[in-house]
């Protein structure tokens, strides 16, 4: 089992290479991007040429570059992805996030695989056959508890990788297909349109309502702020920011806020390199989320979802006591703002909002548009205009300290590992007259290392350093020592190897259907290598079948209904139903604690 001892790895969401920088230089230990295609949000895909510049970047601070291509793959695009693999492993990236296992029949550049949750990653014996295929890492289920995460920790030496922060999908990945089966946007394939956030209501057999009509399925957002430690401690390898369609400042106050927490815990923990130099104070509560949970991080059932709008609502700042035209008297203790944004329930249990336009006193201000808002209704902040000017204003970098060390012989500079370079004095230079003048102009020069990725954290000038020499001299030096080193931690960069000759093993399942998502036939071959009977390929391939499960998931209805099988004794037939009328059976496996949505 991995110890406290080991590093751990703050793992960040970039849709772009302006968010990649911004999570560099925030903090994080590796950032994961989308290339063109193939990756699980298509709307967020980047160049080569970007991708480049990013590894280029990340890898001065050891900083390591992940690129996404987990959806299916039809046989069609096989040899594009394969390619696309190449030229990403020959740009430095230290590792592929994959899904389909058509991966392990192509001919891949020895780069290193992980495997994203979309893998169904959700038993021991599964993994263990990933990491019987070379995979270096695993993405675990955000639904695994912390006793299951410790299982796999203990027991499967394989890097993992867990999700803290962020937009939960209320489905196991890669076992959802609601969005393909209502309008043919698969999220398998990158294109979810999210139904889960859209308005459901539960019926019995008999058409009697047992929810009414909410936001049934729409999980409320990911924060293991308060498990870290328990993280570190089981040895769990990397933690995971979610977020790949996120701004910038979404990524630069979430990975502010975990930098602070594991570093807080050991600054020995950061598997990267560099101090991050800012003033800014994050408070991941001001930006975007659905109220947060920590899932099933506890085995315990809990509110999972947030039943009452699918968007942020924001801090509650208080009770509304007064309004006249305008202006609004609230009983709050919160410091507002003019520019503040306000949102609030209407009488229709709709989410609405307005801007403050003129604060009066501490509990009294002007609005833009005070409809809807009576006495009595509560207001929330989800946009506070002070937090984000600080956010707005920030200023983050990164710079890796340097030690400099002068002597009658040499200048040498040292970074870390063995990233070091020497200038040695083999010309004839004059001896100094004022020796204070010229050990105190040496060092001050060298000093002055600008916009590099370096600052000068020790300078030592031995007390025998006699030399003068000129400051143009001391500058060129110091240019040509700064290039140097650069390229000399560009060449001792080393990126992880795969060992792409594995022997198959058997897979753990026998026969696959399609929830396997198998979609093309080099899939097919390694499962049937693998000892397996491929039934059937992913609905993707084929007219969907209106008997398939669309979903499984820890959140339960009947327990969020108050009628969990365990507690109480209801046979009714349970039915989902959506705005327009289509209706999903419902069923419950109570063993595992997972509900299932049907097509009916």
């Amino acid at each position: 089992m991995n110890t406290i001892k080991n590093k751990i790895e703050l793992l960040a969401p970039a849709k772009n290479i302006e968010c990649a920088f911004t999570a560099i230089n925030a903090g994080a230990d590796a950032v994961y991007i989308g290339a063109a295609d193939f990756g699980a949000r298509k709307k967020a895909g980047n160049s080569l040429e970007d991708i480049k510049k990013i590894v280029e970047y990340a890898h001065k601070f050891c900083v390591k570059i992940y690129v996404t291509v987990n959806t299916i793959l039809f046989d069609n695009e096989l040899e594009q992805v394969e390619n696309l693999i190449w030229k990403l492993y020959e740009i430095g990236v230290d590792a592929i996030i994959f899904q389909d296992f058509a991966f392990f029949e192509m001919e891949l550049p020895p780069i290193p695989l992980h495997a994203s949750t979309q893998c169904n990653n959700d038993t021991p014996d599964k993994i263990k056959f990933l990491k019987d295929c070379n995979v270096e890492r695993v993405v675990l289920p955000r639904e695994f508890s912390l006793s299951q995460i410790k299982e796999v920790t203990s027991k499967i030496d394989i890097e993992t990788e867990v999700f803290i922060h962020g937009a939960l999908c209320v489905s196991y990945s890669g076992q959802c297909y609601m969005s393909y089966y209502i309008g043919g946007r698969s999220a398998n394939r990158g294109e979810c349109a999210q139904p889960c956030r859209k308005k459901y209501s539960v019926v019995d057999e008999a058409g009697q309502t047992v929810i009414k009509q909410g936001y049934l399925l729409s999980m409320k957002d990911n924060n293991l702020s308060n498990h870290i430690k328990e993280l570190v401690d089981a040895g769990v390898t990397s933690l995971k920011i979610e977020g790949r369609l996120k701004d910038k400042e979404y990524v630069a106050n979430t990975v502010s806020h975990y930098r602070h927490i594991i570093d807080k815990i050991s600054a020995e923990l950061k598997s990267s390199k560099g101090e991050i130099f800012t003033d800014f104070k994050p408070d991941i509560n001001k930006t975007f989320n659905r109220e947060y949970t920590d899932f099933y991080f506890d085995s315990k059932r809990k509110t999972f979802v947030n039943p009452k709008t699918p968007k942020y609502a924001g801090e509650k700042i208080g009770k509304v006591v007064a309004v006249e035209n305008y202006t609004v008297k609230i009983d709050s203790k919160s410091e507002l703002h003019t520019a503040d944004k306000l949102a609030f329930f209407d009488s229709g249990n709709e989410l609405n909002g307005t801007t403050i336009k003129k604060i009066i006193n501490p509990n009294t201000f002007e609005v833009l548009n005070p409809s809807n808002i009576s006495n009595g209704t509560i207001l929330y902040r989800n946009f506070d205009s002070e937090f984000y000017k600080s956010l707005y204003n920030a200023q983050f970098s990164r710079k890796l300290p340097l030690k400099i060390c002068v002597d009658n012989t040499k200048i040498e500079f040292c970074s870390f590992g063995d990233n070091r370079v020497t200038y040695y004095f083999n010309e004839d230079y004059e001896i100094a007259k004022n020796l204070a003048k010229a050990k105190e102009n040496i060092a001050k020069q060298l000093s002055k290392l600008g916009d590099t990725e370096f600052y000068a954290q020790d300078v030592f000038v031995d007390t025998d350093f006699n030399i003068f020499l000129p400051v143009s001299k001391i500058n060129e030096i110091r240019r040509d020592l700064i290039l140097n080193l650069q390229e000399v931690s560009r060449k001792n960069y080393k990126n992880q190897i795969r060992e792409t000759c594995f022997k198959k093993t058997p897979y753990p399942v026998k026969e696959l259907d399609y929830s396997f998502n198998i979609s093309n036939k080099k899939a097919e071959k390694f499962y049937n290598n693998c000892e397996c009977s491929v039934k059937e390929y992913s609905p993707e391939c084929n007219k969907i079948k209106k008997q398939i499960t669309l979903m499984k998931t820890k959140h339960c209805l009947r327990d969020f209904a108050g009628i969990c099988l365990k507690k109480i004794k209801d046979n009714r037939k349970l039915y989902l139903v959506d705005e327009l009328g289509a209706k999903y059976k419902l069923s419950f496996d109570c063993n595992n604690c997972i509900m299932k949505i049907d097509a009916c």
